[in-house]
């Protein structure tokens, strides 16, 4: 068996301290219940999280990404969006199903995978300069 690598740190540390926040019973937190609620600021607070967690995946391993060639960077973020966008998907299942007082959402979700997205472009556009072509 493989043991984990301080590589993998970064991105395992922000999902445990993802998933005790999204465990945390949310009563104080509002309920989305129409498509137009779901600009409110608690999305915001998913671009950030999970922006967060797909960074910070990726960053883990940025030395060995930057000295991958061009097709081997794009299948690390494609791993990096499939990983960081399920775990979006669990931490909304738990919430439905799991979690008290937790409301599980399709707009969270999609929140969830936009802020993936955007921290693997952010990583991308950090690290431009040192990343081969």
């Amino acid at each position: 068996m493989k043991r984990l690598t301080k590589d993998f740190y970064p991105g395992l540390i922000t999902a445990i301290i993802i998933m005790i926040l999204m465990g945390t019973p949310g009563n104080c937190f509002p309920n989305v219940t129409s498509f137009w609620d779901w600009l409110g600021p608690d999305k915001i607070v998913h671009f950030i999280v999970f922006g967060t967690l797909a960074f910070s995946m990726i960053w883990g391993y940025r030395e060995k990404i930057i000295s991958q060639n061009a097709n081997a960077q794009k299948k690390s973020y494609l791993l990096t969006l499939m990983l960081s966008i399920s775990y979006g998907a669990l931490t909304e299942i738990l919430q439905k199903y799991i979690f008290i007082n937790r409301y599980g959402s399709i707009y969270d979700f999609i929140a969830d995978a936009i802020g993936c997205v955007l921290g693997v472009i952010i990583f991308i556009y950090c690290f431009k300069k040192k990343l081969k072509k």
